[in-house]
C-alpha cells in the first residue's frame, strides 16, 4: 500500500495476534514510527492479547504507558484486554487495581451492569491461582451476571478440588434462570464424577441431548468418565460407541473406565481396537492398561504391555513403572518390584514406593516393609500414610511396643492419620459420613440400623475381622470401633432411607478394609441389594453375596 491507514495497520496485527503474535508486537511498534499513522482504540486490544498469550508482561507494561498516554486507559474495551492480559501473565496484583479504578468509575458514571467482561476476566484469574475466596466475592458483588460468569466459578471450584460447591453452584444457576451450555457441562462434570453424583450426571447426558449440544471429544470423554466414576460402566461404553468420532482422547477414557472397574479382559479388548482404528497409543493409554493388568492381577500381560509400549518407542515414565510394581508387588513379586524401582532410569518417586508398601503390607513382609517406609519417610516425612502402614503392621503381629514408637513419632511431628469418609448419592443429594461419625440428624436410626445388620450377620455366622483394628484393645472396642466405619453407616444410612431393592453407591476415600468387604458382600445377600463401592483403587459392585473383585484388590 502507497498510505497504509489506521484501519489497515490494525487489521494486520489483528491478524498476526492469533497466529504469529511475536510478529504483531513487532509490527505494533512498527506503527509507532509512521508519523502520518493515527493509534486508536481498536489498536491496543490486538496488540495487549498478543502480549497476553506470549506473557509478554514487560512489552505490555509499556503498552500501558502508552495508551495512558493516549488517554485510552478509561476505555471499557481497552481496558478489560489491559487487565485480561496482567492476569494471563500471573499479575493479579495489577489487574485488581484497575479493576478497581474501573469499579468506581462504572459506579460513578451509573452504567447500569457495568463491564461484564472486565468482572469475568477477573473472576477467571482469581480461580487460575486458587483463590476461590476472592472468585466468589466478585461473583456475589457483580451487578449482572452472564453464562461466563457462573461457568467461571463452576470450573474454578471443579479445578481446584471443590466439587461440591461445584455441584451446589450448577444447581444454584438452573434456578437463576441461566441455562448451561457446552462450557458448563464440561466444567461440572468432573465435580459429578468425583462425588459419584450418578443421578445429575444422568441429567447433565440428558439435557445435552435434548439442547443438541454437540457431542464431541471433550464432552464426551467427560460423560465417559463420569458414568464409569459413578459405577455406571456399561452406561459408559454405551456413550463411547455412538460418539460419532472417536479419537485417542475418548479411548483412553473408557479402556481407563474398564481398568477402574477390573475388567482387564475389556480393557485389553478395547486396546486392541484401538490398535486397529489406527489410533497410536499415548502414555496415558498404557497407563490404563497396565492398571486394569494390576487389577486383575495378570502379570505376563502386563510385562507384554510394558514391552509393547517400548517397541513403539514411547519411554516409560515413573508411572509406567509405578503400575508395573503394584502389579508385581499384589501377585506377591515384591523383590522382583523392587529390584524394578532400583533399576529405573530415574529416581522412584513417593507413589511409587507406597504402592511397593501396600504390597507389603498385603503379603506381610515386615522386614521390607521398614526399608521401604524409612525411604517415604526421609522423601515426604509429613505424610501419614508410611507410618500408618508401618504402625498398622506392626498392630497385626501384636508388635505394641513397636507401634507406640511409631505413633510417638507421628504426634512429635504433628502428623495425623487421614480419616475415612464415605459419600452416598440419594434423591440426588451427596451425603457424607467419617468414621465414627454419630453427628448426623438420623445418627440415632443408623445406629439401630447397624445393631439390626449385626443381629442378621450373626445369623449368617459372620465374625468381625478384627486383625483390621490396630489398637491395643479388648475384642470387643476393635468390634465396636469395626461397626462405625464410614463405609458401614453410608450403607446403613441408605438402607434405612431407599426402598428395597435399591441400588446403593458409595464413594470412600481410602481402601476399603478387609472387614469391611466381607460386610458389604453378606448385606448384598441379606437385603438384597446391588450395592457399589468406589474406593480409593477400584470399583466393587457387591450383589448375591459376591464381589466382582474376585476378592482381589
Amino acid at each position: 500500500m502507497d498510505q497504509p491507514n489506521s484501519f489497515s495497520y490494525n487489521t494486520i496485527i489483528r491478524a498476526l495476534s492469533e497466529d504469529e503474535p511475536i510478529e504483531s508486537i513487532t509490527f505494533f511498534t512498527q506503527m509507532l514510527c509512521v508519523e502520518f499513522v493515527e493509534i486508536n482504540r481498536f489498536t491496543f486490544p490486538s496488540v495487549l492479547k498478543a502480549c497476553a498469550v506470549t506473557a509478554r508482561v514487560e512489552e505490555g507494561k509499556q503498552i500501558h504507558g502508552l495508551l495512558v498516554k493516549f488517554g485510552f486507559d478509561t476505555d471499557p474495551f481497552v481496558l478489560t484486554n489491559l487487565v485480561r492480559m496482567y492476569v494471563m501473565c500471573g499479575f493479579m496484583k495489577s489487574a485488581h487495581q484497575l479493576f478497581g479504578i474501573n469499579s468506581k468509575s462504572v459506579r460513578n458514571e451509573s452504567k447500569q451492569g457495568g463491564n461484564v467482561v472486565l468482572w469475568n476476566v477477573m473472576i477467571d484469574g482469581y480461580t487460575k491461582i486458587g483463590d476461590l475466596t476472592y472468585a466468589q466475592k466478585l461473583f456475589e458483588r457483580m451487578p449482572n451476571r452472564s453464562v461466563v460468569s457462573w461457568n467461571s466459578m463452576i470450573a474454578g471450584y471443579s479445578q481446584n478440588g471443590l466439587f461440591k460447591e461445584a455441584m451446589e453452584l450448577f444447581r444454584e444457576m438452573q434456578t437463576s434462570n441461566f441455562l448451561p451450555n457446552y462450557v458448563t457441562l464440561v466444567s461440572v462434570l468432573p465435580a459429578i464424577s468425583r462425588l459419584g453424583a450418578l443421578e445429575l450426571g444422568k441429567w447433565v447426558h440428558l439435557y445435552a441431548k435434548k439442547n443438541k449440544i454437540e457431542m464431541d471429544d471433550e464432552l464426551g470423554s467427560a460423560l465417559i468418565d463420569m458414568y464409569s466414576k459413578c459405577g455406571s460402566i456399561d452406561e459408559a461404553i454405551k456413550v463411547f460407541d455412538t460418539l460419532p468420532r472417536k479419537n485417542l482422547i475418548t479411548w483412553n477414557a473408557i479402556i481407563g473406565g474398564l481398568a477402574l472397574h477390573g475388567r482387564a479382559n475389556d480393557a485389553l479388548h478395547y486396546f486392541s481396537r484401538m490398535e486397529e482404528a489406527r489410533v497410536a497409543p499415548s502414555g496415558v493409554t498404557y497407563i490404563a492398561v497396565l492398571t486394569a493388568c494390576s487389577h486383575a492381577g495378570l502379570v505376563e500381560e502386563g510385562r507384554f504391555i510394558l514391552n509393547h509400549m517400548i517397541n513403539v518407542g514411547l519411554e516409560p515414565r515413573v508411572e509406567h513403572y509405578g503400575c508395573m510394581v503394584d502389579l508385581l508387588g499384589r501377585a506377591g513379586f515384591l523383590h522382583e518390584a523392587e529390584e524394578l524401582i532400583l533399576s529405573m532410569p530415574f529416581n522412584p518417586d513417593d507413589i511409587i514406593w507406597k504402592a511397593l508398601l501396600g504390597a507389603c503390607k498385603m503379603h506381610g513382609n515386615i522386614e521390607m516393609a521398614q526399608r521401604v517406609a524409612a525411604r517415604l519417610m526421609d522423601l515426604d516425612p509429613q505424610d501419614s500414610g508410611s507410618y500408618v502402614a508401618l504402625s498398622n503392621m506392626y498392630a497385626n503381629v501384636g508388635k505394641w511396643e513397636a507401634v507406640s514408637k511409631v505413633r510417638l513419632k507421628m504426634q512429635e511431628m504433628g502428623i495425623r492419620k487421614n480419616p475415612g469418609c464415605s459419600w452416598v448419592e440419594l434423591d440426588g443429594s451427596i451425603y457424607e459420613f467419617l468414621a465414627e461419625d454419630d453427628s448426623h440428624p438420623k445418627a440415632r436410626e443408623i445406629h439401630l440400623m447397624l445393631e439390626e445388620i449385626s443381629v442378621q450377620l450373626k445369623l449368617m455366622d459372620y465374625k468381625p475381622d478384627t486383625t483390621q483394628v490396630f489398637l491395643n484393645m479388648d475384642e470387643e472396642d476393635k468390634e465396636n470401633a469395626l461397626t462405625l466405619h464410614s463405609e458401614k453407616i453410608a450403607i446403613a444410612f441408605g438402607l434405612i432411607r431407599t426402598n428395597p431393592q435399591t441400588q446403593l453407591r458409595i464413594v470412600k476415600n481410602l481402601r476399603i478394609c478387609d472387614d469391611c468387604h466381607t460386610w458389604i458382600k453378606l448385606i448384598s445377600q441379606i437385603y438384597k441389594r446391588k450395592i457399589i463401592v468406589r474406593d480409593r483403587k477400584r470399583f466393587h459392585l457387591f450383589e448375591n453375596g459376591a464381589c466382582s473383585c474376585m476378592d482381589y484388590w
